[in-house]
């Protein structure tokens, strides 16, 4: 779908990244893993368009459509949940409508729809950006670190609500974490990154069916250990 070949990007002097290579799959998701501030925003930036590579190639047959989940909800404080979900749509249809009401219905989010964002949860705010992303027509969804405020159940809650959202779409999506256990719930593959200036330290190809990836899963410590073996 996309690829990076071979790429560098230098900020006021500072390398970055550091010839990086890697291919997003089609269709799959895709998690990058590595510590806090070694890049990965950045590399969404460039998945984007919205970042020039300084050296490297960055390859796409045709223009895709992108969507992005943020670290924060950004949800417009004076429209209600479903107003913000409303807000990134170009046009209104009966099958627009129903795609909103089964998204919000399987998110747990259709009785609050009429809620302005002080009176939910934060991860009731940050489920409706989830929503209001699957929603806007994209082929490649860009998720930066989402639920890192959230606490543990909530974040569990939600990894599983965007893998139920993404069965029912296929797109691709590429979900930046520094959380291992994030990266094994979710991903059909995860990069492990080096500090700055970031290389690609592994890459990890994850073959345990979904529904069977438990944290006390002697295969599921087994990855969790090498990931951290990577990471030291």
């Amino acid at each position: 779908m996309i690829e990076l070949q071979k790429v560098d990007k230098i900020f006021d002097g500072l390398q970055v990244l550091h010839n990086l290579s890697f291919t997003v799959p089609k269709g799959k998701i895709l998690c990058i893993l590595g510590p806090s501030g070694c890049g990965k925003t950045t590399i969404l930036r460039i998945l984007a368009g919205l970042l020039p590579v300084d050296r490297g190639r960055v390859i796409q047959k045709e223009p895709i459509v992108s969507s992005y989940v943020f670290q924060e909800p950004r949800l417009l404080p004076w429209k209600t949940l479903r107003e913000n979900i409303d807000f990134v749509i170009s046009s209104s249809s009966k099958i627009i409508e129903e795609k909103i009401q089964f998204y919000l219905e399987k998110t747990g989010l259709y009785e609050y729809k009429d809620y302005y964002p002080h009176q939910l949860s934060g991860g009731m705010r940050q489920r409706t950006s989830l929503v209001r992303a699957f929603v806007y027509e994209h082929e490649l969804l860009l998720m930066d670190e989402p639920f890192q405020s959230l606490d543990i159940k909530t974040r569990d809650t939600l990894l599983h609500q965007t893998y139920l959202l993404w069965k029912e779409t296929q797109n691709t999506i590429v979900f930046v974490t520094h959380h291992i256990e994030e990266a094994l719930l979710l991903g059909d593959e995860i990069l492990i990154l080096s500090g700055k200036p970031t290389e690609l330290k592994a890459n990890l190809p994850i073959t345990i069916p979904r529904e069977e990836r438990n944290r006390q899963d002697s295969i599921f410590q087994a990855l969790y250990q090498e990931i951290v073996g990577h990471l030291s």
